[in-house]
């Protein structure tokens, strides 16, 4: 190839990512970023958090593949078309089973305290399909560049994500660290400036990357260790439809895909400058809708017949006049011959209200109109809200889309003995249905601590069969039911099983045992007599997960939430271990 064909090979392909960035751009929505124009710092920063806030949530955290089905698959034309777009591992995983995949808070939320009050919980923003395996040994670690120099242990890498332990000056106390593929590392970084932007309000519990203050919020390693993945890996295709499918359901954006550069304003080389957003803002006083974004679907997922589903929708605008009118319309008007199914279909949904004023759409926090889909028969079931208001202000409509189920019957289930007793903790136990076709979503478990003639009770969601209770008094006796959960129906309570706390500690566990363990938050911490080599660890299904040369007596060993099977060459009885976050 000649030189000056090089050269203009390289040209056509700068034209071409520079047209790739404008149209980027120019897909952001006109007006979106106005209250934001002209702050700069902490000012800016609580601007950002105002407008991302305050967003559409999706109807539930189990229902989450059902979205994930329009953000994180291989486009058409792919050669993984057909595959979950999968950030975390290098196994090929089909649509529509979600078999092997879990629902990922890439920004852990046990840094928050995995409150479900928070649109922190279900945001698909942070939220990713993952393997399970992968996410299991990421665990809640830091973001961080793994020092490849000491993966004697402890390490995982399956070729897209990488476990150990971090480089200096990284981690921010953790001992272990996760870093992503090269590729996604400017994602990572992305998703978590739109974290710590839009959850400023939230209090953390662990602090290895941020600190409790609404401006910087990240922690100074952690700005390095992003800026510079945020730079080294620039918005991909992939996060730009991303972000403008997420718009679609939250009515809320990732602004730091929209534009790169607010990064280096809030904590880069642009700090202290006032931020201008540049193309794509509207004069002020143009009445806009900015929400419900144009393409929505509400997605109200497996509902039981007869039984209501809710889920909201918000409203919000600027310099509005008139009032919204809302009606729930045909899915399609124009197609005559299915109009009696369609009309069907449309009964099937209702709206709280028919008019949302012009002054609560303006306010700063708009207003959710709460839509209501009760299925009146089996299938698939689609219709619109239809929205008109004031002339100068877009008319657009909402998809609304719902399953409907048979309501379903479930077995009584039946509590087992609690395993794992020690002073404070224990883990309860209970069989799965015996029928292989009975669905659950989740159990729901009743835990009754016993003090003399009183007792407190509290009921606790387990999405496996056990659940490891913690924070019990030494001596004392409790007691714990189960019940499965489907479609918001729930069995008939089990058989309670009484728990008598032991009164002592573990310290002596080798006298009868030569390994034992304690749960932490976070994993277990291992109690021996002697050093322990060949140490293996299993997951649930039996797969090798961990392999560790040796541990000694009091050392820590991080692990995700789930039940797990530990060996080593002195103890070849697998030690059951059962952690809990």
């Amino acid at each position: 190839m000649t030189r000056y064909n090089f050269m203009r090979l390289r040209l056509i392909a700068l034209c071409l990512m520079v047209a790739s960035a404008i149209a980027a751009s120019a897909a952001v929505p006109a007006a979106y970023y106005r209250t934001c124009t002209g702050k700069k710092e902490g000012d800016l920063k609580t601007a950002l958090h105002n407008l991302l806030y305050n967003h559409n949530e999706v109807s539930s955290y189990q229902n989450l593949p059902s979205y994930f089905r329009i953000t994180d698959v291989y486009p058409q034309g792919n050669e993984r078309y057909g595959q979950w777009w999968d950030m975390y591992g290098n196994i090929p995983l089909y649509l529509p089973n979600f078999w092997g995949m879990n629902r990922e808070h890439s920004f852990p939320k046990s840094w928050w305290g995995g409150s479900t009050a928070t649109p922190a919980y279900v945001d698909l923003n942070h939220l990713y399909p993952s393997e399970s395996e992968a996410n299991m040994a990421k665990s809640n670690y830091p973001l961080g560049t793994v020092d490849m120099s000491k993966n004697d242990r402890n390490t995982y890498d399956n070729g897209v994500t990488k476990v150990g332990y971090p480089v200096n000056g990284q981690g921010g106390g953790a001992k272990m660290v996760f870093e992503p593929a090269d590729e996604y590392k400017g994602d990572f970084a992305r998703t978590y400036f739109y974290m710590v932007t839009c959850y400023q309000n939230l209090t953390w519990k662990y602090t290895y990357m941020v600190s409790n203050n609404l401006y910087p919020t990240l922690n100074q390693w952690s700005v390095d260790l992003l800026l510079k993945w945020h730079r080294q890996d620039p918005v991909s295709q992939k996060e730009y439809d991303r972000n403008e499918e997420v718009y679609k359901i939250q009515s809320n954006r990732n602004p730091f895909i929209d534009y790169p550069e607010l990064a280096e304003y809030l904590w880069g080389n642009r700090k202290g400058q006032p931020w201008q957003p540049g193309s794509g803002t509207l004069p002020e006083g143009d009445p806009t809708l900015l929400a419900p974004v144009q393409g929505l679907e509400l997605q109200f997922g497996e509902t039981a017949v007869g039984s209501p589903n809710t889920a909201s929708v918000l409203f919000q605008g600027e310099y509005l006049t008139n009032p919204i009118e809302l009606r729930i319309s045909l899915y399609d008007y124009r197609d005559t011959e299915n109009r009696d199914k369609y009309q069907k279909w449309a009964s099937m949904f209702t709206v709280d209200t028919k008019t949302v004023s012009a002054s609560a759409a303006n306010s700063k926090s708009g207003v959710h109109v709460r839509v209501t889909y009760t299925p009146t028969e089996v299938g698939e079931h689609l219709a619109k809200l239809s929205i008109e208001g004031d002339p100068n202000a877009s008319s657009r409509s909402v998809i609304l889309r719902g399953q409907g189920l048979p309501v379903p019957t479930l077995s009584r289930l039946t509590a087992t003995e609690a395993s794992d007793v020690t002073e404070t903790s224990y883990t309860a136990n209970w069989d799965a249905p015996a029928d292989p076709d009975e669905t659950v979503d989740y159990y729901l478990l009743t835990r009754t601590i016993i003090n003399g003639a009183a007792s407190s009770t509290e009921t606790i969601e387990s999405e496996t069969n056990q659940m490891t209770i913690t924070g019990a008094t030494p001596g004392s006796q409790e007691k714990y039911s189960v019940q499965s959960v489907r479609l918001g129906y729930k069995s008939e309570p089990s058989n309670e099983i009484i728990v008598n706390l032991a009164t002592g500690g573990i310290a002596d566990v080798e006298l009868d045992n030569p390994l034992g363990w304690q749960a932490i938050d976070g994993g277990i911490r291992l109690i021996c007599g002697q050093t322990h080599t060949g140490v293996r660890i299993y997951d649930a299904m039996g797969r090798l997960i961990r392999v560790l040369p040796r541990v000694e007596d009091g050392e820590m060993i991080s692990l995700p939430m789930g039940a797990f099977f530990l060996t080593t060459e002195q103890q070849a009885t697998p030690a059951r271990v059962v952690v809990s976050h």
